[in-house]
């Protein structure tokens, strides 16, 4: 199991860098779990974070990419929830990166 620091705490991570605990999550390991990535985040970064937590907290699962766009489309409009929007913000892979970032755990669809 790896581990990284934040802020004096050691918080667990699986074999693919999520968090093994939801509860570990704050916005300064989404900065460090961001700089993992060399992602710096933005104020659009944390829209969709915050906005993949409450999706998160309502249907207890990660959406994949096109529940993911759609759900944002709904959320926040045509003009970020785009696919081309999405994979800009999260290098190619939003539902992954995104799901991650916001410490939640892997979309199972995704490989």
């Amino acid at each position: 199991m790896n581990h990284m620091l934040v802020a004096g705490r050691r918080i667990a991570l699986d074999k693919d860098g999520y968090l093994v605990s939801l509860t570990d999550w704050s916005e300064p390991v989404a900065e460090a779990l961001a700089q993992q990535e060399a992602l710096v985040l933005s104020a659009e970064h944390w829209q969709i974070l915050l906005l993949l937590r409450s999706f998160y907290a309502e249907f207890q699962l990660s959406p994949a990419n096109r529940p993911l766009i759609k759900y944002v489309a709904l959320k926040l409009g045509p003009e970020q929830g785009n696919s081309l929007h999405l994979n800009l913000l999260f290098k190619g892979a939003p539902a992954k990166l995104a799901a991650k970032l916001a410490g939640l755990p892997k979309p199972t669809n995704c490989l």
